[in-house]
Formats: structure tokens, C-alpha cells, sequence
């Protein structure tokens, strides 16, 4: 059969992320022959933000023939329930902070009824790394993206980790640092990885030592409020002392955290995606160290601790896609 007589070559994949909304309409290759992107904050209610997300599709739909061509479409997204197709009381969403939104159906009425899927936005990503990326031929590892939050993918014998109810491998939401030292996360919870290991929790890292410090540093350049984590990673790329340490800290709880993640699972690879990991060595290095400091002695040295093998979003556009692929 062509094309011609009925074979639908496409399916978008959706990497919905805190702050950013990518698409791309990718074939079964996992050549993405098309992109298109929007904000995803701005929006209080999910009706307008799917509404955006439509009207900066249709033209990428139009490009490869129309929707007549798509298959399917995948979705990753925070909190993301793969067996329901719900969003549920995402923190980094305003429009699914407080409770479930059915994105899978909602997007799937709006796209002349083609199938829809959905799955957390790290799981995506690790779907991605297994399909295309760094992890081809593993079968147990942990994708741990850094972005606006911390997410996680976890394989386990060649499967994802999905649990009794879709939510298993919110890594970044255990807790490390306990009591009333512990940061507010976005989740409502105190002391969460992601409070601390994000961008957003980087940049808090900084805002916290410029002000219980006077040391010199570029950062002071800045409105506290307005500091990034690239603004760090610049910083650090330049030998500024003051965000080095951000960056070691940073680092520290990392591989901490991971040398706890190795004792449920015992993964062959660690591989970091996301915009931080750009930080290179500055960030690698003190997780590594940390991994070997605590990491019980039976795991030392059996993981590997890599970097993605894709660029931007590629990732989770690609892992998203492939779950398109799977719906019958």
C-alpha cells in the first residue's frame, strides 16, 4: 500500500515542558521534517493554551500534506499519567496546578480525532535516548532531565518504569533536605530535589550565597531577581569563584541523589539532559565525585554518567513521537 492508498507517515510529538512547548512532526525513521514551538506560560486556562498550540501546528500540518498524513500524535509532559492521557497537579503548569486536565482527548478533538498519547515529559525523553540517543542497547538506565524542574525516566530490563498508576519516577521530588531548612518546592512539599537541582533551583542557589556573602562576583552585576542559571554557567565559564560553588553544590546533590536512585534499580547509565548540562565538567565532575562517596560499595564504579546524545529537544520530541507510533 502507498501512501496514496491510505498509509499515514507522520506523528507529532509534543515535549511540553515548564517553559516551552516543542513540536515536531517526525516519520517513522525518526526524521523530524518539521518544528514549531510556543510559550507555555501565559495561559491560566488550558482551553487558550491549546487553542495556541493549534494554530502554531496547522501550518507544519499543511507543510506535510495536511492532517490526513498524521498517524498519531505523543505528548510529553510534567505529571503527565500515560495510562489516562491527564496532566494531574503539575507545579510548573499554572493551568494544571490544581488538579487534572485530559490533554490527550483535548488535542485529539481539535486534530479531526487522530489518537493521542501521553506520557511524563522525562519518560519521553528516555523513550528518545533508548530509540535514538546514548542509551541504544541499554536496558536499565535513569534519564534525569534538568529544566525548569527535575524530572525522571527510568528503564528498567528494557521496559519504562510506569508503575500501578502512570506516576512512577518523580525523582525529583524526593526529599533532601529535611525539616525547616528545606526550600519550598513547586509540588508543596519542603526540601525537593528539584528545589535545588533545576535551573530555577540554581539560580535561588546563587540569589541565597550573594546574600549571606560579600565576596566579588560577576553575578553582583545583576538584579538578584532577574539571574539565570545560564547567567551561572556564564559566570562559572569565566572563573567567577562565587558560581563555581553554586555549580559544585549543585553537583553534590546531584550525585547524592543518584547514588540513592542506584540502589533500587542498579542502572548501567546515568544521562543528563537539559540546558544545565551545557555547564559541562563544571557540573559532571562534583556529581561523579559525590556519586563515588556515597554510593554503596557493591554499585562503585559500574555507571556510566553521560551527557544526551540529542540536541535540545530533540529528545523528548523523538520519545514522544515513538509513543504515537505505538498507539494501534
Amino acid at each position: 500500500m502507498n501512501e496514496q492508498q491510505g498509509i499515514k507517515p507522520y506523528v507529532i510529538g509534543l515535549d511540553l515542558g515548564g517553559t516551552n512547548s516543542v513540536f515536531g512532526i517526525v516519520d517513522a525513521r525518526g526524521d523530524i521534517k518539521a518544528t514549531t514551538a510556543i510559550k507555555t506560560g501565559g495561559f491560566s486556562k488550558v482551553e487558550d493554551y491549546v487553542d495556541a498550540c493549534i494554530k502554531a501546528l496547522e501550518p507544519i500540518i499543511e507543510q506535510v500534506g495536511g492532517i490526513e498524513k498524521i498517524k498519531a500524535m505523543g505528548i510529553g509532559a510534567p505529571n503527565g499519567n500515560y495510562y489516562k492521557g491527564t496532566i494531574e497537579f503539575a507545579p510548573n503548569l499554572p493551568w494544571a496546578h490544581d488538579g487534572i486536565v485530559p490533554l490527550a482527548q483535548m488535542f485529539s478533538d481539535r486534530l479531526q480525532g487522530i489518537p493521542v498519547a501521553l506520557t511524563n515529559d522525562a519518560n519521553a525523553a528516555a523513550i528518545g535516548e533508548m530509540v535514538y540517543g546514548v542509551a541504544r542497547g541499554m536496558k536499565n538506565f535513569i534519564v534525569i532531565t534538568l529544566g525548569t524542574g527535575v524530572g525522571s525516566g527510568i528503564v528498567v530490563n528494557g521496559q519504562l518504569l510506569y508503575g500501578h498508576d502512570g506516576f512512577a519516577g518523580e525523582l525529583g521530588h524526593v526529599t533532601m533536605v529535611r525539616g525547616a531548612e528545606g526550600r519550598a518546592c513547586g509540588c508543596g512539599r519542603t526540601g525537593c530535589l528539584e528545589a535545588y537541582c533545576s535551573a530555577t533551583g540554581v539560580a535561588r542557589t546563587a540569589r541565597e550565597l550573594l546574600s549571606k556573602t560579600e565576596r566579588p562576583s560577576i553575578l553582583r552585576e545583576m538584579n538578584p531577581e532577574e539571574i539565570t542559571s545560564l547567567d551561572v554557567s556564564i559566570a562559572a565559564g569565566k572563573g567567577d569563584e562565587l558560581a563555581k560553588e553554586i555549580y559544585e553544590f549543585t553537583g553534590r546533590m546531584l550525585g547524592e541523589a543518584c547514588a540513592d536512585f542506584a540502589a533500587f534499580s542498579s542502572p548501567e547509565a546515568f544521562i543528563f539532559f537539559g540546558g544545565m548540562v551545557k555547564a559541562g565538567d563544571l557540573i559532571m565532575n562534583p556529581i561523579k565525585k559525590a556519586y563515588d562517596e556515597h554510593v554503596l560499595p557493591i554499585f562503585r564504579g559500574k555507571a556510566q554518567f553521560l551527557v544526551s546524545g540529542l540536541d535540545g529537544a530533540s529528545a523528548a520530541v523523538l520519545g514522544a513521537s515513538a509513543i504515537g507510533w505505538e498507539i494501534q
